[in-house]
């Protein structure tokens, strides 16, 4: 549990870019203070992209760790890595 509240702590000082798969997720994060995140439902990946590139050049994606979480993370890893936004995985 400890590790769970300084990874939390860490997330409400940085305020890093997250993207996350819904609103579930966003509403969570919400719950702990945290405000700067993307949500990927119901929009092309592309589009994410765009929008990320635009605000940042670093995020963290915080995508479920079933086998479609693990398809959009890399996928969009990837479209990121491209346009030099750094992905940061301390928190994956």
């Amino acid at each position: 549990m400890e590790d769970l509240d300084q990874w939390l702590e860490k997330l409400k000082e940085e305020q890093p870019l997250i993207i996350v798969e819904g609103a579930n997720d966003k509403a969570a994060l919400k719950k702990f203070g945290i405000e700067n995140i993307i949500t990927l439902r119901g929009k092309p990946l592309y589009k994410v992209v765009e929008q990320v590139v635009k605000i940042t050049n670093e995020c963290i994606i915080l995508t479920d760790l079933d086998a479609e979480g693990k398809e959009l993370y890399g996928k969009l890893r990837m479209h990121l890595q491209r346009h030099r936004v750094k992905i940061d995985d301390r928190f994956r």
